[in-house]
């Protein structure tokens, strides 16, 4: 009987401390989309949390300064300052007027320190003009 109790423990310990690791690393990763007037209006609370925030890359804002890009998210006239030092290259789509999601937390100077960045160019998405086939327009009489 000892034996399968301590068979037991062993089993309850295990599974425990999986819940525990699941847990931990499912409120690590998460993150809440917010818009820059939202981040500002979480005030303190918002350089606890990880957050994901939209805008449009600012015009002329991109500088690299060794490892870390520096630029401005634009969203209805609000302007918040990003760091991104991320290990990943920057998409090939990041540029002036871009829409971009930058991930990561508020400093407490006030500036977005971002470690993943995903961006979109608008124009690429766009659908293409429908051609008419080359024999179905308009026919002279002849």
């Amino acid at each position: 009987m000892k034996t399968y109790l301590k068979f037991g423990f062993l089993i309850v310990a295990i599974l425990g401390t999986l819940v525990w690791l699941a847990l931990g690393g499912i409120s690590e990763t998460k993150t809440y989309y917010k818009t820059i007037a939202e981040l500002n209006q979480m005030g303190d609370n918002g350089k606890d949390k990880r957050v994901r925030v939209g805008g449009d890359v600012g015009a002329d804002s991109i500088h690299r300064e060794g490892r870390e890009v520096r630029f401005m998210l634009t969203q209805d006239k609000l302007i918040l300052p990003v760091v991104y030092s991320g290990i990943e290259p920057l998409p090939d789509t990041f540029k002036d007027g871009a829409q971009a999601l930058a991930d990561g937390k508020l400093g407490p100077d006030g500036v977005f320190r971002a470690t993943k960045i995903q961006a979109k160019c608008a124009s690429k998405y766009e659908a293409k003009p429908i051609q008419q086939p080359a024999g179905s327009g308009s026919r002279a009489a002849l």
